[in-house]
């Protein structure tokens, strides 16, 4: 399983640079750095874990690329609450951080 033919993997990648994208001219640097890094983490860690030899470091991967997408949710919130990020593109991403978060679950219960 490669996890560049993963749809959950792609559609972490897009997430993440539509992140880079929205928050190009953002001068927060620490808010600006924090989204984009919890964002990375994403499809970062469903790629090593995929590229991992047995099932239980994979499911620890996917584990830590989970736990991504509460953090990248919980910077979105705030970042709406604060002006930096539209409503509507906010709310967007949270739903998706959502379905890649609930695509990453049945991927640790396949492997399990």
């Amino acid at each position: 399983m490669k996890f560049e033919d993963m749809d959950v993997w792609k559609r972490a990648s897009r997430l993440s640079v539509c992140i880079y994208k929205e928050l190009t001219g953002l001068t927060d640097y620490g808010f600006k750095d924090q989204i984009t890094r919890s964002g990375l983490s994403i499809p970062s860690n469903i790629a090593e874990g995929l590229d991992r030899i047995s099932d239980k470091e994979k499911r620890n991967f996917l584990n830590y690329a989970k736990g991504s997408c509460a953090e990248l949710r919980t910077q979105i919130y705030i970042g709406v609450e604060i002006g930096y990020i539209p409503k509507k593109i906010g709310i967007e991403w949270v739903m998706e951080s959502k379905d890649i978060s609930a695509m990453i679950t049945g991927l640790m219960k396949y492997l399990k």
